[in-house]
């Protein structure tokens, strides 16, 4: 149970704090609800761009990691399909150091042509180094157009071309951090050894005076239509080492009651040693050197991806067919009470480690607060608990359909 404060600023910002005396690191994070489904599908890649842009420097801070670093802190941040999150871990008594520089970028960003075009060269070189050379790298953009036609999920956090950066205008940019980047589309969430009424002040004194930004209109995504034949893409490519697999589900999204049986299906075939996938395949049968299940836990419905890498020896065919066989079995037996008691407790061994850490608890505040208010946090385990064997059943059932699915093959270069 992690409790917490809630106050919202004038401005809209939504304030957070968590009091946590066991550690004299505290924790600030910055949510945004902003990702890359919100981008224009010619234009894609910004959420992530200004993952780097937000650390070029703002009106009074040139260098963002320098002043940080000296106050004994550290920082990052990440994007995803759904929201961008920015995050700082420091000494308590330095807290105001990360809320001074949180609040200065996002009431003025150095948005000018020397910071784009910095931060244009490491995107570009990103997208280069992790989608066109790593192996396998380019695999979320084929997935996504397999399993999505009209939402936004069609095209991955790291943006659909290199061209869409590489065109990107100041206009571009600036249009972008002015619409999404601003207090009342944001969760700060403060978390450590702080006094509530301090953090309150704190959060007060450096982000209230910050114009709210303009009024959001409520997001009218596309809605991607149902599945209804299985699709299929077979690469050749030289940076495929030795042949891979991938089988993509469509599935619920983040808040369906049925995500919890889904996700748990993942730990059913994938989580740990005894799992099925891993025992059955890799160690009994010696079909996959290497084998994984998990799912993409989006906002909007999402998916649930089994990826392999076949033994030598092994087709893709012979692969993607064991797997197949795997999935049947949990479409026509349930799993056994003990087996999915197991699962529970790990689950709820990872919960109680994962709020031992003030980062943690800092970033699923802000995180559940723009799902669905972060009183959902503590919801969670006691919906995973109360699972049932049928309830597994039922969702194999209805997901792990083959006109719900899409495979996807790599092949290296003859």
């Amino acid at each position: 149970m992690v409790n917490f404060t809630r106050e919202i600023l004038s401005n809209g910002l939504k304030v957070l704090v968590h009091e946590d005396f066991s550690t004299p690191l505290a924790a600030v994070n910055v949510a945004f609800d902003v990702g890359s489904r919100d981008e224009n599908p010619e234009k894609t890649g910004f959420a992530h761009l200004f993952e780097h842009l937000m650390f070029a420097g703002s009106k009074n801070v040139k260098d963002f990691d320098e002043p940080l670093q000296s106050a004994g802190g550290d920082n990052n941040a990440y994007t995803t399909n759904d929201y961008t999150t920015f995050y700082e871990s420091i000494p308590a008594q330095n807290i105001e150091t990360a809320l001074w520089l949180e609040s200065d970028r996002m009431l003025s960003l150095n948005i000018n042509k020397k910071s784009l075009e910095t931060q244009r060269r490491v995107v570009l070189e990103e997208f280069k180094e992790t989608c066109l050379n790593e192996p396998y790298g380019d695999m979320w953009h084929h997935i996504s157009e397999l399993m999505y036609t009209q939402h936004p999920y069609r095209w991955p956090v790291i943006g659909l071309v290199p061209e869409h950066i590489e065109r990107a205008t100041l206009d571009d940019v600036r249009a972008f951090y002015e619409r999404w980047y601003t207090p009342q589309n944001a969760v700060l969430s403060i978390c450590g050894p702080v006094r509530t009424s301090d953090a309150l002040k704190m959060a007060e004194k450096w982000f209230a005076d910050i114009p709210s930004g303009p009024i959001l209109p409520l997001r009218n995504l596309p809605e991607e239509p149902a599945q209804v034949e299985h699709r299929t893409k077979t690469i050749r490519s030289s940076n495929a080492p030795v042949p891979a697999v991938f089988l993509a589900f469509r599935m619920p999204s983040r808040l369906d009651p049925d995500f919890y049986p889904v996700d748990t299906i993942t730990d059913v075939l994938a989580e740990g040693r005894s799992s099925r996938l891993y025992r059955h395949l890799l160690k009994e049968k010696q079909m996959f050197s290497q084998i994984d299940a998990y799912v993409t836990a989006n906002t909007d419905p999402g998916l649930l991806v089994i990826e392999g890498r076949p033994a030598k020896g092994i087709s893709p065919e012979e692969a993607l067919a064991a797997i197949w066989n795997e999935l049947e079995i949990l479409t026509r037996v349930a799993v056994e009470q003990r087996e999915l008691e197991k699962l529970k407790h790990r689950f709820e061994s990872t919960i109680v480690f994962s709020e031992l850490s003030v980062m943690n608890k800092a970033q699923n505040l802000g995180l559940f607060e723009m799902l669905n208010g972060a009183e959902y946090m503590n919801n969670e385990v006691g919906l995973y608990m109360a699972m049932t064997p049928d309830d597994i059943l039922r969702a194999a059932k209805k997901y792990l359909r083959k006109e719900n699915s899409a495979t996807l093959i790599y092949l290296p270069v003859e």
